[in-house]
């Protein structure tokens, strides 16, 4: 891919970036499905969602049933109908997704049922009877909060620990604005928690606030979704200069409103989803020109080819091949990056020893988060995430961890909400024997 440029304006920072079906869209879409006997859909869905039957429910006009159907198998399918990668998962899968016609929209329908059912007040779902047990989580995030409601579920009362003063872990912090629009990280939240039965005390942080020991001792069960909060440097020269930042600290600031307007020229290093929604954020704060650099091809890179398009038909511009070599300022304050081109030879990436330097008044890195391990009491760790067995216990009997802060499959809100409900289960059975 080579830069490309696109005269399309940004939108504004939290329009919403698919607007919802209408009831009469929703009814004509569902229409389309073959409702197969063997859905690929459903295999293709991290949470095994009925995809077929909460369509076919949209498809009588039971409504309400579909978004049921849903949330009984992902209690945050509200945000993974925004934010999944979809043509890579179910959409992908669709027996309609051929040259000649577009798979059903199954990431709509799934938004438009969520939403009516949220719409309608109280909660779908009925406690069971009190356990007298007690679990504690650590992080409420996607992972926690799905593990939260299945344990409330099941009977359990459950006490969340967050370290932020809001709930939602990326949800809320870590994606773009104009993929939550409306504050719907906060609504989806106060619907989990209207079930009962759960307690969120926030400002609690393991390793300051919280011993790993002591929640062992209080509690029948832990379950640690701690996620991946420790930004990765770039690790170059300068890269602790003024107007280099997180990306992820970057978008947070926009989610909480606290993002002043950009003027000059912004550099994304990265090639990540988490880039794609930095640069394009940036450019709806005003920024004159956004280029999105990455060491490899668009091949390559962890922002799907939609997301990708999406970058390019908003005005970003993509360059990939160029490895950040050093980071240039004067009077401690960012003025370039310095990029040496790279190239794949016999399925290695080389550097070729050209260097080119691009003008920058900020930089955005997006190059991954690492674990906090510090944090986490000699549970084992590989490769920068907890171990766990195959019941998401770690090698601490009564200690759980799941989400992003494991290895389980894709690094998406839809697994770690599948992490969290499959934990839950394991929890029920490890404290109820």
């Amino acid at each position: 891919m080579n830069a490309v440029a696109h005269q399309s304006a940004p939108q504004s920072l939290n329009a919403d970036l698919t607007p919802p079906l209408s009831a009469l869209q929703a009814m004509v879409e569902s229409a389309r499905c073959l409702y197969c006997f063997e859905p690929a859909c459903v295999s293709a869905c991290p949470t095994g969602i009925d995809i077929p039957g909460f369509i076919r429910r949209i498809a009588d006009g039971n409504v309400a049933g579909a978004g049921r159907t849903i949330l009984s198998e992902n209690i945050l399918g509200g945000t993974c109908a925004r934010v999944c990668p979809t043509e890579i998962l179910c959409q992908q899968a669709c027996v309609r997704n051929t040259g000649e016609e577009r798979p059903v929209a199954i990431g709509r329908l799934q938004r438009f049922a969520t939403d009516a059912l949220m719409g309608k007040g109280g909660h779908p779902f009925i406690r069971a009877a009190e356990s007298g047990k007690a679990v504690a989580i650590v992080g409420a995030g996607p992972a926690g909060l799905a593990c939260a409601h299945r344990l409330s579920l099941l009977g359990h009362r459950v006490d969340i620990f967050e370290a932020r003063p809001k709930p939602g872990g990326l949800s809320e912090y870590g994606l773009a604005a104009y993929k939550m629009a409306d504050d719907f990280a906060q609504r989806e939240t106060s619907f989990i928690l209207a079930l009962g039965g759960i307690a969120v005390h926030y400002g609690r942080t393991l390793g300051e606030t919280l011993d790993l020991d002591a929640l062992s001792a209080d509690y029948n069960a832990v379950f640690l979704a701690v996620g991946l909060g420790n930004p990765r440097p770039l690790g170059i020269a300068g890269d602790d200069l003024a107007g280099v930042e997180d990306a992820l600290a970057f978008i947070e600031k926009i989610r909480q409103g606290v993002a002043a307007p950009i003027l000059g020229r912004v550099i994304v290093i990265g090639g990540g989803n988490t880039a794609v929604d930095a640069a394009i954020q940036a450019l709806c704060l005003g920024a004159g020109e956004v280029v999105m650099a990455y060491r490899r091809g668009a091949a390559q890179m962890g922002a799907t080819a939609w997301e990708q398009q999406l970058a390019l038909t908003r005005g970003v511009i993509i360059k990939p091949w160029l490895a950040p070599k050093r980071i240039v300022g004067e009077d401690g304050r960012v003025e370039a990056v310095q990029f040496e081109r790279t190239i794949l030879a016999d399925g290695v990436f080389l550097s070729t020893g050209e260097v080119i330097e691009v003008p920058a008044d900020l930089v955005l890195t997006a190059i991954g988060q690492g674990l906090r391990a510090d944090d986490l009491a000699g549970l084992a760790i590989d490769g920068g995430r907890i171990v766990v067995d195959n019941r998401y216990q770690t090698g601490r009997p009564g200690v759980f961890a799941g989400g992003d802060c494991i290895k389980s499959g894709l690094d998406l809100t839809v697994q770690a909400v599948e992490d969290g409900k499959r934990a839950a289960q394991a929890i029920d059975r490890f404290i109820r024997n």
